[in-house]
């Protein structure tokens, strides 16, 4: 009983100390004072309409959502096929392969940031853009993996034999039988490999220059020489939309479990 209660104090004490944090910010974002600062003396919106009036947010907003939804795309293109073959039978040094895959979360995002702004920007003299895409290509990645890969493991690999006997050939068979049946990982491993990419700093800090700067990275130069109400307002619409994501994810999920 001592153990239940110490146990739920803590997870209680852990949840303050996450939750409470954000909803500071939340608060922030309302008041009417040109400095952050709680509590707040008024109420308004008018710093979530300074967000939207902000070329350089919007600009490099844009340039988020384009690198996160290229480098997802491009990180499941090569991701199924990797995910697939590492779960069939045969695949000499798969752990290998699989660690090669997933070593972008063990290394730290600095690291990875560094030694390609080093050797692909500096060495090779790639454009930020493409440098850019490369590294959250590699950090989105894992998730197409990892996600996909686990809900393979659990796929029935006999159904696709038997279309093999009956004609079909492998790729008919791939297409019209595993990816059906493991849409729904794919779309989860899709959205979490996006909210990824899109949130990610130490990548995007070390690649981002004149004119190529992602959102998080813009909005970290912004603090610098800035500290009013408009990052919180703009830190709960970055909430709110992985909130909505993660929803969406938590849905999909659910759904694939019940079909």
């Amino acid at each position: 009983m001592r153990k239940q209660r110490g146990l739920s104090l803590f997870v209680g004490a852990v949840f303050a100390f996450l939750f409470i944090p954000l909803v500071i910010i939340t608060i922030t974002a309302f008041g009417e004072n040109s400095t952050i600062q709680f509590p707040i003396t008024g109420f308004t919106f008018k710093w979530f309409t300074a967000v939207f009036k902000n070329q350089s947010f919007i600009d490099s907003f844009l340039l988020s959502l384009e690198i996160s939804l290229l480098a997802t795309l491009l990180a499941l293109v090569v991701g199924i096929p990797a995910a697939y073959a590492l779960t069939r039978n045969g695949v000499k040094g798969k752990d290998w392969i699989k660690s090669f895959f997933l070593s972008p979360t063990i290394i730290p995002g600095v690291v990875v940031g560094y030694s390609l702004f080093q050797f692909i920007v500096i060495r090779l003299q790639v454009p930020l853009f493409h440098g850019l895409l490369l590294g959250h290509f590699l950090i989105s990645l894992p998730y197409i993996i990892r996600v996909v890969g686990s809900s393979l493991e659990q796929l029935d690999f006999s159904i696709e034999e038997v279309a093999w006997t009956l004609g079909s050939t492998k790729f008919k068979a791939f297409t019209s039988i595993v990816l059906p049946n493991i849409s729904s990982s794919i779309f989860a491993s899709f959205m979490l490999a996006f909210i990824n990419s899109f949130n990610n700093i130490p990548v995007s800090q070390f690649l981002s220059g004149p004119g190529i700067s992602t959102l998080p990275t813009t909005l970290m130069n912004y603090i610098e020489y800035n500290y009013d109400p408009v990052v919180s307002a703009l830190s709960v619409l970055l909430m709110l939309g992985t909130i909505i994501l993660m929803f969406l994810i938590e849905k999909t999920l659910g759904l694939a479990k019940v079909v």
